[in-house]
């Protein structure tokens, strides 16, 4: 079966490193000049020639590669300002190695950076190539280099930076107030740091691109992790087939609970999307205000209609259902919190919970304890903190959504550009489908209809989490190569889940 990528530790990395020059074999240097050329072949087919590059080389392998790839652009017939950041003194050995490379080239003056007497000028044209330092760094930048940093962002140029931007940890969070680079790329060996995935390092990480440096195969599915970043081909291998004599029993029963007055959109599109995403029945239960318009905009599912005019209220019994999704746009009134509260006391399977059923959660923490084991909460991240806690930071509020998966032993869904996954056994997956056009209301409700039904349709609900994640930020992506971003609205992600879905095929 193919498997999501991994995401692998700054350590980690310099043990797949060293495990690929061990097994190949292949000598470091070697190694570097690989990374190198793909960074090089990148340059060549993204970013144009004309420019001028002003490549900043640090001391450790990070400055190796950067020497290595003025090298090549050099060679390419690039114009290319090479300089050489002394820190220590002390670089390693293969980073003087590929100093000492191009030297021998004299292809171009070597100009030496060891205080800010001389920065270069670098006009808005021009383009920085940001090798000064690696996924190594552990404490935040200091000294003199800190006024080259702020030299490199102030002048508005493109900068890329390669593995990762220098001053920004790979593992844990960066003081935003400290030195880092801002760049408008970063080309990342092989796989992703984790530190690309959280917002608050979006300006310095860019646009990042994964290069495939070819380190062993054999190390990297050896190494455990527990983070990893979805792929279409994993997801893809997760579907259930349908068989010819399937029927509509096959693919289950689920139970929406969404509505109230004045937000029955949000129903609606919850249904919309559980029938969308393959489930064999539909029952909406919605308050008597939102009997017709159930039937008329959702005319295959059937209705259930609450005793109270304008919200949810009746105790329910999903025990006839295959699985049931309670959340969008049920408010948090007091009879809608009874109805969640028997609910919970009730259920004896994983629910998916979603928008005012966490905002409920929120009001009422000793129900945490009630949570089916396995269910599926969808929140964002204002609403993570209501039953969570605030966090200082990206990096905090992800320890608190392992910690609190692990705890109730439920999966939680943060919804943002990468949304996190956080599974009760402690991994956490993050999803690379979806663009900011979905940021409207409404694909929140959608989620939780794909969800629902995912889970109906019988899928463990890690891979209902997976599938449903994955493919309703895919429906996101076609939708906005189709109509745009901007003007793009949640029934769009509706109407292109059959091809979103179909495409994982």
């Amino acid at each position: 079966m193919n498997s999501a990528n991994k995401i692998f530790s700054a350590s980690q990395l310099k043990q797949l490193d060293q495990l690929t020059i061990e097994r190949e074999p292949v000598s470091s240097l070697n190694l570097m000049e690989r990374a190198a050329s793909c960074c090089a072949d990148w340059i060549l087919q993204h970013l144009p020639q004309e420019k001028t590059y002003f490549i900043f080389c640090g001391e450790g392998n990070n400055g190796g590669d950067g020497w290595a790839i003025a090298r090549m652009l050099l060679q390419l017939q690039y114009t290319v300002q090479v300089y050489k950041v002394v820190i220590t003194g002390k670089q390693s050995p293969d980073c003087a190695a590929n100093e000492q490379r191009l030297a021998d080239l004299h292809l171009t003056k070597i100009n030496r950076l060891a205080d800010t007497t001389d920065l270069p000028v670098i006009s808005e044209n021009d383009i920085v190539v940001d090798a000064i330092f690696g996924t190594g760094l552990t404490r935040p930048i200091t000294g003199w280099v800190t006024e080259l940093i702020g030299h490199i962002n102030q002048s508005e140029v493109t900068i890329l930076a390669i593995d990762i931007p220098s001053g920004l940890f790979a593992d844990g969070h960066s003081d935003p107030s400290s030195s880092i680079i801002s760049a408008a790329y970063t080309l990342s060996f092989q796989f992703p740091k984790l530190g690309f995935l959280f917002p608050e390092n979006q300006n310095h990480v860019g646009e990042w691109k994964l290069l495939d440096i070819q380190l062993n195969k054999t190390a990297i599915a050896q190494l455990p992790v527990s983070n990893y970043l979805l792929t279409g081909e994993w997801i893809s291998s997760l579907r259930k087939p349908r068989t010819k004599f399937s029927h509509k029993g096959n693919f289950g029963h689920a139970l929406l609970i969404a509505g109230s007055y004045g937000k029955m959109g949000a129903a609606v599109l919850a249904v919309n999307a559980c029938l969308r995403i393959g489930v064999g029945l539909v029952t909406a239960h919605v308050p008597r205000c939102g009997y017709e318009i159930i039937q008329t905009t959702s005319p295959v599912a059937m209705a259930s209609v609450d005793t109270n005019e304008t919200l949810i209220g009746d105790e329910l019994d999903m025990g006839s259902f295959s699985a049931a999704g309670i959340g969008p746009g049920i408010g948090t009134g007091r009879p809608t919190q009874a109805t969640l509260h028997y609910l919970l006391q009730h259920a004896q399977k994983p629910m998916v919970l979603d928008a005012d059923a966490i905002n409920i959660l929120g009001l009422n923490p000793d129900w945490l304890a009630l949570l089916p084991v396995g269910s599926i909460l969808t929140p964002h991240p204002k609403e993570f903190e209501r039953i969570a806690g605030k966090a200082a930071n990206d990096f905090d509020r992800w320890n608190l959504q392992r910690s609190f998966s692990k705890k109730y032993k439920v999966h939680i869904v943060l919804k943002g550009a990468h949304t996190c996954i956080t599974t009760p056994e402690g991994e956490t997956y993050f999803n690379n489908t979806g663009n900011p056009g979905m940021a409207k209301a409404g694909s929140g409700d959608v989620l939780t209809g794909i969800l629902t039904g995912l889970l109906a349709q019988g899928y463990e609900p890690l891979y209902a989490c997976l599938i449903g994640v994955y493919v309703h930020g895919y429906a996101g992506d076609l939708a906005a190569e189709s109509i745009g971003q901007t003007g793009m609205t949640a029934e769009d992600l509706v109407n292109y889940l059959p091809a979103a879905f179909k495409n994982l095929q």
